[in-house]
């Protein structure tokens, strides 16, 4: 039932993604390559995270003026594997890069893929976010050994509330259930399609607790209404006054990564001419202040060292997965 569900989705959405095709079809030869016009492609409906990644770098490079005219066009579904599709089909275009990252690992491993990152080409990794543990400023969980204990003791009573069924908040918490000595498969994992309902979620006591990017969750910790109890970043995050899970002596470091990628089929020529635009958007001071406002971790790599990471990536979620029972 689920591949027929997604490959209804799939034809629904390629009706639309192709007319886009056809319009912008003459880029790809044209002299100037993707500095004249460029399409950045959002696995995501309007909204979302790798949506304000997608416009983000929009803005950055019309400012710089990197590229002459970028647009950005969403394709939700299927934590972004819909979106993977199309870009594989659209062989040798030059105009396009996709936003990609650790939730699309998990999409492709969640959902049995048939279409992976393997058939793109890595461009670069941009930068990283990274999750905290949240509880209500009532609950009894002051630090996260309190809230490992509990879990440990009674998985099914420790709810805890996160984003979609194999993105990173969920295989965060698996990790941390296997570092509490407990079977991934025996939490009590409730999968909401967004950081709000998370939060409501914990006010209301429905969970006990919350996973989901510290920016999802920074004015409610602000405001007094959340407690944050650890972040899965392997080292201290500056301007993020919470302790990593490592410093707390929980061994689970697991990153939000952002990249881009891009259709196989393209020249040498133009993925190093893609590189370098996103190069220099990296370098960019718009970018820079980007990065700054949304507390991201320049994480900055390309090309053949991207591609060996994604490789990594795909083996690490694979087996979390596996042990998931997922």
């Amino acid at each position: 039932m689920r591949r027929t569900l997604l490959t209804a989705i799939f034809a629904a959405v390629s009706v639309v993604i192709f007319a886009l095709a056809a319009v912008n079809a003459s880029l790809s030869g044209g002299s100037d390559g993707p500095r004249s016009k460029l399409t950045l492609i959002a696995p995501a409906a309007p909204g979302g995270g790798w949506d304000g990644f997608a416009r983000e770098a929009q803005q950055g490079m019309r400012a710089s003026g990197i590229v002459g005219t970028v647009q950005v066009v969403n394709i939700p579904g299927a934590s972004g594997t819909i979106g993977l599709g199309q870009l594989v089909g659209m062989e040798g275009r030059e105009d396009l890069l996709m936003v990609t990252g650790g939730v699309m690992i998990g999409g492709i491993v969640i959902n049995d893929s048939s279409v992976t990152l393997e058939r793109t080409v890595p461009i670069a990794r941009m930068a990283d976010d990274y999750n905290v543990l949240v509880v209500p400023a009532d609950s009894p969980f002051e630090t996260l050994d309190d809230f490992m204990v509990a879990l440990a003791e009674d998985p099914g009573g420790t709810a805890i509330a996160g984003g979609s069924l194999g993105g990173i908040d969920h295989l965060l918490a698996g990790m941390l259930a296997s570092e509490a000595g407990i079977s991934p498969s025996a939490i009590n994992y409730l999968a909401y399609p967004g950081g709000g309902e998370v939060v409501t979620s914990m006010l209301s006591h429905t969970a006990k607790a919350g996973l989901s990017g510290y920016n999802e969750f920074r004015d409610q910790i602000e405001s007094g209404n959340l407690r944050a109890l650890g972040i899965s970043a392997p080292d201290p995050v500056a301007e993020i006054p919470v302790p990593t899970f490592i410093e707390e002596g929980v061994d689970v470091e697991m990153s939000n990564w952002r990249g881009y990628v891009a259709p196989p089929g393209i020249s040498d020529e133009v993925r190093d001419d893609l590189i370098e635009i996103v190069t220099e958007l990296r370098d960019s001071e718009e970018w820079q202040e980007t990065m700054q406002r949304n507390n991201w971790v320049d994480t900055f790599m390309t090309g053949d060292a991207f591609s060996a990471f994604i490789d990594e990536e795909m083996t690490r979620t694979d087996a979390v997965v596996q042990e998931m029972g997922l």
